[in-house]
């Protein structure tokens, strides 16, 4: 492959987009990609943010940060709230630097929510009641999360549809949504179009079976690495504190055993299975924007070939793709 000509193929000033499940391979696509089309990279994932959490949510390390600059990593103590909001706000300042040094930015992680906004913007909901959610996890704790979903049913009959019983955290935004602002979050969301249709996005998948066994062998690293050390220092400096963070897939089952809840070895389990869960829910979400051009490992011989079809795809995306902004929405 030629660099150079690969590089004249992208104008500067563009962001691109690159999306898929947790352990599919992002982190390493990404790195090759950036090095071949001059671009940094910005992350698109909601743990990313805090310092100190690193083995649990797979941050990129030191070493392949230093070989491409990265963005929105480690800006924020565990202690700290965050929201998508101010992710949109943060990415669009470091998008327009990027652009302002004659760069590419490449948006790449799993956070389906935080790509959206920063594609589409933002629907206007309410903000979080957190005594209200409280209430609904303790009710799912004494009736199942079902009696939830069948409350939803009532009064959000198109949201509950869309949502399992055991996507807990949706339904209680949902049935909080509907109790804050008296509307279903469902005709909120109505209002929140795809208002740019010309965003130049990848997607990466692979077959399921081994995508769930790349993840489980994944969880085994993370504990040989240190997870359980490192969820204690994290413990120690108020992670406690942050609804958010205290419910990040990696550290909330290590807490469970930390706290007596479980053995090591129920934890181990348990996040193996939270994170292929997560994993089904960010595919599924993924799927639904029909603007990502799909890659699948299992279609290319070699990782250096899906890499190299990554390329082309980029370079007849940005190609074809005409009257595109040159700064997200």
């Amino acid at each position: 492959m030629n660099v150079a000509v690969a590089e004249r193929a992208f104008p500067t000033g563009r962001t691109l987009f690159l999306v898929g499940p947790t352990g599919v391979g992002k982190t390493e696509a990404s790195l090759w990609l950036a090095k071949r089309i001059d671009a940094e990279i910005v992350s698109a994932d909601s743990m990313l943010v805090y310092r100190g959490m690193d083995i649990g949510t797979a941050k990129p390390t030191p070493e392949e940060r230093a070989a491409v600059k990265h963005h929105l990593i480690d800006v924020l103590e565990p202690t700290e709230p965050f929201s998508v909001g101010k992710y949109r706000q943060l990415a669009k300042n470091v998008i327009a630097e990027i652009h302002g040094r004659g760069k590419i930015a490449l948006v790449c992680g799993g956070t389906g929510l935080y790509v959206r906004a920063l594609v589409d913007g933002l629907f206007e909901g309410p903000a979080a009641d957190w005594q209200l959610r409280e209430e609904l996890e303790a009710e799912a704790e004494r009736s199942g999360p079902e009696s939830l979903h069948a409350k939803l049913m009532e009064v959000d009959r198109e949201t509950a549809e869309k949502l399992s019983p055991k996507d807990l955290r949706r339904v209680i935004r949902a049935l909080e949504v509907h109790s804050r602002a008296h509307r279903p979050i469902s005709e909120l969301q109505s209002q929140w179009k795809q208002r740019g249709r010309g965003p130049t996005m990848l997607g990466l998948t692979m077959d399921r079976s081994l995508l769930y066994q790349r993840i489980e062998e994944r969880v085994d690293r993370m504990f040989e690495r240190g997870l359980v050390e490192e969820t204690e220092r994290l413990l120690e400096r108020g992670l406690r504190t942050n609804r958010t963070a205290m419910q990040a897939i990696g550290y909330k089952e290590v807490v469970a055993y930390l706290d007596g809840g479980c053995s090591l070895e129920e934890a181990k389990k348990l996040l193996k299975r939270n994170s292929r869960r997560y994993a089904k829910r960010q595919l599924t979400w993924f799927r639904k924007d029909d603007r990502i051009q799909w890659y699948d490992f299992d279609d290319y011989a070699t990782q250096q070939e899906l890499y190299e079809s990554l390329l082309e795809g980029l370079r007849g995306m940005t190609e074809t793709v005409r009257g595109e902004s040159r700064h997200p929405q």
